[in-house]
């Protein structure tokens, strides 16, 4: 994904209409509007308007924390608003809510009343470019009209208060303009309202909306279960295989090789000396699983250790690591907590619930381009079930 990085509001407004991401996402979601309206006119959720805008233009999103702005690129303030355009491509919309101030604002009338608003309205806009180290502000509207979406800037300004001139006072709103913007206030809801004119520079996005938009999200879905089901089903002997760690002939951990190794018979051993068991069958049933005897390969633990091992002794029975202390520390000291030179029994796996290693193979090779494995504990008989669930 191209990052799109801006310093100021100049470079923001040089650059915007290059994001063809930002316009394919609106064209998408919008072509999903018969999901909640039944209007020709594409439906926009304002939160979502400003989770794409944050989301393909990199931006901070302060929606929720800022009185004044929806989000921020380097000092710049913006403040995001979707909305159904006029036929003169213009709409009045809501851009400040000041309920708690309404006994205060109810002791003012006409002009005056439109000076408080200015005042307030400046205020809250220099609290947040205090708060926030904003010193620039722009308006980004994603406008909506029958079959398009059209998109543009316009200036996000202070309230001139030495210009302001009032158009209406009817008892119930109050309507006034300040030379550059057009303004009015619901007096009952304490709501305040700007006019938003389409600028000259402007994008415009069709849109065809879509008749049956959830038989679309059936498909969808239909094919996301289809492929996670395809990734929730590796194959025994290509992507995994589970080494028992007792013996196959009667169900008990050998005294003398396994995790006992170093209880073998002949020279000296360390302590920690062990190797997992691999079945014969496992080679003869999947010969390019393991690599071949002794080509060394990376082996992560469950806890994110990452060793070096390869497969050893006769017939490849042995996974070990290099040096072969350090499986064997981890698995009998670490894991089991077994005390040096006593034996592992299978009450050991009993107590812990696992008596097998699932081996997955990740299908790359680290830098020093080695094949990759993990391992876990598993149960026989719930090896593949706890595979499923990684």
């Amino acid at each position: 994904m191209q990052k799109y990085c801006y310093n100021n509001l100049g470079e923001f407004l040089k650059g915007w209409q290059k994001n063809k991401r930002y316009f394919a996402l609106l064209k998408l979601v919008a072509q999903l509007s018969k999901l909640f309206s039944e209007n020709n006119v594409p439906y926009l959720d304002y939160r979502l308007a400003e989770n794409l805008f944050c989301r393909c233009y990199q931006a901070l999103n302060d929606a929720r924390s800022c009185t004044a702005y929806d989000a921020r690129i380097a000092s710049v303030g913006i403040g995001i608003k979707t909305f159904i355009l006029g036929n003169n491509d213009s709409s009045v919309e809501k851009i400040a809510e000041f309920n708690k101030l309404k006994k205060v604002l109810d002791g003012f009338r006409g002009i005056d009343l439109a000076r408080k608003l200015g005042e307030y309205r400046n205020d809250r806009m220099r609290f947040a470019n205090d708060a926030f180290g904003v010193n620039e502000s722009q308006y980004h509207i994603v406008g909506r009209k029958e079959g398009l979406l059209r998109i543009f800037n316009c200036p996000y300004e202070e309230i001139n208060l030495s210009k302001i001139h009032l158009t209406k006072d009817d008892g119930t709103s109050v309507c006034f303009n300040d030379e550059e913007n057009e303004y009015s206030f619901n007096i009952s809801k304490s709501v305040l309202m700007k006019r938003f004119n389409v600028e000259s520079d402007f994008v415009d996005v069709p849109v065809e909306i879509v008749e049956d938009p959830l038989q679309l999200l059936e498909l969808f879905f239909a094919e996301q279960e289809k492929h996670v089901f395809e990734r929730k089903q590796p194959k025994r002997g290509v992507d995994y295989v589970i080494l028992p760690l007792y013996s196959s002939r009667n169900g008990e951990v050998p005294k003398r090789s396994g995790l006992n190794q170093w209880n073998a018979s002949g020279r000296p051993r360390h302590e920690d000396e062990v190797y997992i068991p691999v079945p014969i069958s496992i080679h003869r049933e999947f010969p390019d699983f393991f690599p071949k005897r002794d080509c060394p390969f990376s082996l992560s633990l469950p806890d994110g250790k990452v060793l070096s091992a390869k497969i050893c002794e006769d017939n490849g029975k042995a996974l070990m690591s290099n040096p072969n202390r350090e499986l064997g520390h981890w698995l009998l000291r670490d894991v089991l907590k077994k005390k040096p030179w006593t034996l592992v029994t299978l009450d050991d796996f009993n107590r812990y619930g696992f008596d097998s290693i699932c081996v997955e193979k990740l299908h790359r090779v680290n830098s020093n381009w080695e094949q990759e494995y993990k391992i876990y504990f598993v149960e026989t008989g719930e090896d593949f079930k706890h595979f499923m669930q990684m």
